[in-house]
């Protein structure tokens, strides 16, 4: 980190001494202690832990899908935590993918034009030859015309990963991205994060219970009762 309260230039994400606290009937429950750490520029994380350990929650609050109830998270070098929902909202069109458990696919949009969608909402360029690269680098060229609810599973979540990356984002939030798939789908869907985050240079940050996922990722960090805590570096080959 740097004086003047920004992030070196080679973080990609920061965070420091990030809580999350929700008011229950029973009073006020804190999720997540405060946590601190920094992830680098087109560097690979799993979050790992038991469901109910803030894992979520952290992912949504680095990718700016909520807010924190104290502490600092600078994203691509900005202050996320000082931006309101519109100013979150359009960072996240320019700077960030995610990718959902459950897909969350426009059921009444076509494959194609569920991809097309965030580069026609950001304003890029040629979004519908943008959208047929990506199908076909993910393999669903010839299903490009379908509707979800005429695709599997993985085929669907194939559909939103293509989705998550056309914009070509300095960071991609995954969120449990292999939790609905079988076995064959989960492998097809694991290489194909790492395929393009390799070729983007894209920063990579995912919530998984899956340790063989997890265990490709460069750095892993584990999530308990609200605490975070590195668990393993990957050794170099």
């Amino acid at each position: 980190m740097t004086q003047h309260g920004k992030t070196d230039s080679s973080s990609s994400i920061s965070a420091r001494q990030v809580t999350k606290t929700v008011t229950t009937g029973e009073g006020k429950l804190q999720i997540l202690q405060p946590i601190s750490f920094e992830v680098m520029a087109g560097e690979s994380i799993a979050i790992v832990g038991a469901s109910g350990s803030g894992k979520s929650t952290l992912l949504g609050l680095l990718a700016g899908l909520d807010e924190t109830s104290s502490g600092e998270i600078w994203l691509e070098g900005s202050p996320l935590h000082n931006l309101d929902e519109e100013a979150r909202a359009r960072l996240r069109g320019e700077k960030v993918g995610f990718i959902f458990q459950s897909f969350m696919l426009v059921q009444s949009l076509t494959a194609l034009e569920n991809v097309m969608l965030p580069a026609q909402i950001a304003g890029l360029s040629d979004p519908k030859g943008r959208a047929e690269q990506i199908l076909d680098q993910v393999g669903l060229s010839h299903r490009a015309h379908h509707y979800p609810n005429q695709l599997s599973g993985g085929e669907q979540q194939r559909v939103a990963i293509a989705r998550a990356f056309i914009g070509q984002p300095k960071i991609l939030f995954a969120d449990e991205p292999t939790g609905n798939l079988d076995a064959a789908n989960s492998g097809k869907v694991e290489q194909l994060l790492f395929d393009l985050n390799k070729q983007n240079g894209t920063t990579l940050v995912l919530v998984t219970h899956d340790d063989e996922l997890a265990a490709r990722c460069q750095r892993q960090l584990r999530m308990h009762a609200g605490e975070l805590s590195e668990v393993a570096l990957k050794e170099a080959s």
